[in-house]
């Protein structure tokens, strides 16, 4: 996950903006001011004595696509309020080095910022977001993946139950939520406590090549001002996501992963949140936190609403069609490489390439299964406790219902 593999995998996916990430990070942040420059308002360029050798190796297809940088950083937020101890992760972003400096400074009087790229702080969430306001005009602030249970805004295990008990007086100031993996906008819109909020989608990538499982639409000039707004405003702007199915995400059901017990919230219920084997209680899932919260029935949708597309990831299709266990073999990696040489991007592919081209230059095989994936004609075994949902794009029916900003 360095600059240079960041840049040349954006390009491959179609994504026209990505989070630098652990900017409160000494070493890292001396590794972005050494190799990024201003680009447009309050984003960053590679700097192009690298990025012309490795635009020379990507494919024609994608080396001319706009790849461009904001400042970003995912902050591990432990703290107690109310008498428990609070576990939530949230994301800041910035326009400056200046004000990323300004924030280090403060921050590293409060915890060791060396120790990692996600920086652990004994630091409250309200306090953090005045800390962030406070150390540039530009900088915003999104609680981060908002219902994974043990870490987040609304977490089964550590979080709040409304935005007003996680930020008090300031929760005024949260104009966006991220909805994370295993949740997408139809499981946000039941809860009434988010309405107003724009909902925003990364991929919470831990890998370069897992960049683009969800990002953002919007449609605006490439600059930093602009873009801040339409996720602050949510106006016509900001399109909408692209979703990982919730499914595939690994806390969407309840279960225990060391006794391979998966339950749906119902199940989980109807066994007091217990697990059958152990007796021990179940990890709680986001689907089982959304029905807790939740203010309206499942498939609720505004009559004003956002766009909502679900991919699933070309390796993992590749791999399905070619009848390949893992995405990593140098027999998917040789197709990828070949498809986008012909097609352009991973979004391009799975979003907008005719499906006669895709078939003339992948098969018949691979047509099927980007229809399916368009479709939603899909099975999906829900991910529980840690354990990544499966998703199969040739095995029947599934009932679940421009820029690109992934950070």
């Amino acid at each position: 996950m360095d600059l240079f593999s960041l840049y040349s995998w954006g390009k491959l996916k179609g994504i026209n903006i990505i989070g630098s990430g652990d900017f409160t990070h000494p070493l890292w942040l001396a590794e972005l001011k050494e190799k990024l420059e201003p680009a447009e308002n309050g984003l960053f360029k590679l700097k192009k004595k690298f990025s012309d050798s490795l635009d020379r190796a990507l494919p024609k297809s994608v080396r001319d696509s706009v790849l461009r940088f904001v400042l970003t950083v995912e902050i591990s937020n432990i703290y107690k309020r109310g008498g428990k101890v609070r576990k939530v992760h949230n994301v800041v972003i910035s326009s400056e080095f200046k004000s990323v400096d300004r924030l280090n400074a403060r921050l590293s009087k409060i915890g060791n910022l060396k120790s990692d790229g996600r920086p652990i702080l004994g630091l409250d969430s309200e306090e953090l977001l005045k800390i962030t306001l406070d150390s540039g005009p530009g900088n915003f602030f999104i609680p981060a993946h908002i219902w994974t249970p043990w870490f987040s805004m609304f977490g089964s295990k550590s979080g709040f139950d409304s935005v007003e008990e996680a930020f008090g007086e300031s929760s005024k100031y949260i104009y966006a939520v991220e909805t994370g993996l295993s949740s997408d906008p139809y499981m946000n819109w039941r809860v009434k406590d988010l309405d107003g909020l724009t909902l925003v989608s990364n991929s919470d990538a831990h890998s370069p090549k897992k960049l683009g499982r969800e990002a953002n639409v919007i449609d605006c000039e490439i600059d930093y001002d602009q873009i801040m707004d339409a996720i602050k405003s949510g106006d016509e702007r900001f399109v909408g996501t692209i979703e990982f199915y919730p499914e595939e995400g690994k806390y969407h059901y309840d279960g225990h992963r060391t006794c391979n017990i998966c339950m749906s919230p119902e199940e989980a219920l109807k066994n007091n949140n217990i697990c059958p084997k152990c007796g021990e209680p179940l990890v709680l899932g986001v689907m089982h936190r959304v029905n807790d919260l939740s203010d309206r029935s499942s498939g609720y949708k505004p009559k004003k609403h956002k766009s909502v597309e679900y991919i699933v990831p070309l390796d993992n299709i590749i791999a399905e069609t070619l009848g390949i266990f893992s995405v990593n073999a140098k027999s998917v990696t040789g197709v990828y490489n070949e498809l986008c040489a012909l097609l352009g991007s991973e979004f391009s592919i799975l979003r907008d390439v005719n499906l006669a081209d895709i078939e003339k230059a992948g098969g018949v095989r691979l047509r099927e299964a980007i229809e399916n994936m368009r479709s939603g004609n899909l099975k999906i075994e829900p991910g529980y406790d840690g354990v990544f949902g499966v998703v199969k794009v040739f095995e029947g029916k599934n009932s679940s219902n421009q820029l690109t900003f992934d950070i």
